[in-house]
């Protein structure tokens, strides 16, 4: 039973940074990409940041580029988000994803970020 649960959502001051983890089991951690998504109140939910399975390869939304950085550890079955300066409109749902070209496709509960003064 494939599981992606997230945490280190929260309050945080504009400029300030949280970091989001997204602990996955049930399937083969390396083999897929791994994705966070965002969803602000009242807007559709954006694609954030991947990273592939090794590693190796990350990207980013113009939106976040330069202060966000996805990372993963396989050997914990564990994809990261930090964000740094942070800034209001970053205030969204946070969702962790794990995809795979062959159809494989899965989303954890998500966790709140909000950024207010």
């Amino acid at each position: 039973q494939v599981q992606l649960v997230e945490s280190g959502g929260g309050l945080v001051e504009p400029g300030g940074s949280l970091r989001l983890s997204c602990a996955a089991s049930g399937f083969t951690f390396s083999s897929v990409t791994m994705r966070w998504f965002r969803q602000a109140p009242g807007k559709e939910r954006e694609w954030v940041a991947g990273i592939s399975g090794t590693g190796v390869t990350a990207n980013y939304a113009d939106s976040v580029k330069g202060r966000f950085s996805i990372s993963r550890v396989n050997a914990e079955n564990t994809v990261y988000l930090r964000m740094n300066n942070l800034k209001p409109e970053d205030t969204a749902v946070y969702y962790c994803n794990a995809w795979g070209t062959w159809g494989f496709d899965y989303w954890g509960q998500g966790t709140q970020v909000t950024v207010s003064s």
